[in-house]
């Protein structure tokens, strides 16, 4: 009887992993003068603040989705205006400070911060998707050392399980979710082992700069340490496109609550037509308009920064005008680190005894009696 050998296939080589989406367009950000001349037709302020920002002060990356979104030829668009550097960032004014928080003052652990008694700021990377011109911790975001690794955390966790009167902390850098998800969860699984941290917020502007990072597979990671609350910063109208309406909605079908806070820049959104359709097409994504902050004085900001004024003017001019639903709080971060104040129009034109009269948006004026 003949014998049958049999044939076995050599097998396959296992397949190479492929790279995620957003890591390979972080990877192709916009990093030099050559490849920003290549994008828009630079202005010889813009040329000469991208030169400076690549030989000192804060770094220039901005993501090649973001850059589609701003106008090549004009240099006043308010996307470009809020990416690419600018030669008057040189300019310092006597209200400008290097930490304007008081960041450095307040840090109860390496890498950590607190300012109020309940909550923590928990710093864990230094890279951001894109380096926001007006950023606020400029001082080290963007130094190169990226990541902070678990066991620099280890500080910050041994004084959160010690301080239970933190109940909630925010996890910012940078932006968190540069960061590959498998680190996000080992920081996520740490705090949550915390029983005395009832919330833990998510400070990222990736659903602005890179909405990609968004993926079904981050929501399925950190879904189990819910509630998380994403806290994220869309400036202008221009920026809520439909790519970054698909991310945000799969935040918040994923049980993530995602509120916003607007920074008022001189010449990018400091106009009530411009922020009032920001903040209904926030509301229409199931967003909450959340602050306006008034622009931190950080060193080398002062062009982009407004008045207090034209802050308050604004805010009036939405008041009555604008659902409630969308309209945030005008919050000014007070030099120092002493904390947030809101401000805002006066609305109260007299009181006495048992009365206040308020002077309405429809400039009607109106006497509230206390009950006796």
């Amino acid at each position: 009887m003949a014998r049958h050998l049999a044939i076995v296939a050599p097998s396959a080589a296992p397949a190479r992993k492929q790279r995620p989406r957003w890591q390979s367009e972080l990877s192709a950000s916009i990093t030099s003068v050559e490849e920003l001349g290549r994008v828009f037709r630079l202005s010889e302020q813009e040329r000469r603040g991208a030169e400076r920002a690549a030989q000192a002060g804060l770094p220039m990356r901005i993501t090649r989705y973001y850059a589609r979104l701003a106008d090549p030829e004009d240099p006043a668009c308010p996307i470009r205006m809020q990416c690419v550097p600018s030669s008057r960032e040189e300019e310092v004014d006597p209200s400008d400070l290097e930490d304007p928080l008081g960041e450095v003052a307040n840090e109860v652990a390496p890498n950590l911060v607190q300012r109020y008694p309940d909550r923590a700021l928990l710093l864990v990377t230094d890279q951001c998707a894109l380096y926001c011109r007006f950023c606020t911790r400029s001082r080290m975001v963007g130094d190169g050392k990226g990541p902070v690794p678990d066991r620099s955390l280890e500080a910050a966790f041994d004084y959160l399980k010690a301080h239970r009167e933190v109940r909630d902390v925010i996890v910012s850098g940078g932006d968190p979710l540069s960061m590959a998800t498998a680190r996000l969860v080992r920081i996520f699984e740490r705090l949550r082992a915390i029983p005395s941290i009832e919330t833990i917020r998510l400070a990222t502007r990736v659903p602005v700069t890179m909405p990609s990072r968004i993926t079904k597979e981050l929501v399925t990671a950190l879904k189990p340490f819910h509630p998380i609350w994403v806290m994220t910063h869309f400036n202008h109208p221009k920026e809520l496109t439909a790519e970054a309406r698909r991310g945000l909605l799969r935040l918040i079908d994923a049980g993530f609550p995602v509120m916003n806070q607007t920074v008022l820049m001189r010449g990018i959104n400091d106009s009530a037509e411009v922020l009032a359709e920001l903040f209904r097409g926030l509301v229409r994504t199931r967003v909450r308009p959340y602050y306006l902050l008034q622009m931190d004085p950080v060193v080398g900001t002062s062009h982009l920064r407004t008045p207090l004024h034209v802050g308050v003017s604004i805010m009036k001019e939405l008041q009555g005008r604008v659902t409630g639903i969308a309209l945030p709080k005008y919050i000014v971060d007070t030099p120092g680190g002493f904390g947030k104040v809101p401000h805002g129009p006066n609305y109260v034109v007299a009181e006495g005894p048992g009365w206040t009269s308020f002077r309405t948006h429809r400039s009607d004026a109106v006497t509230y009696v206390d009950p006796t």
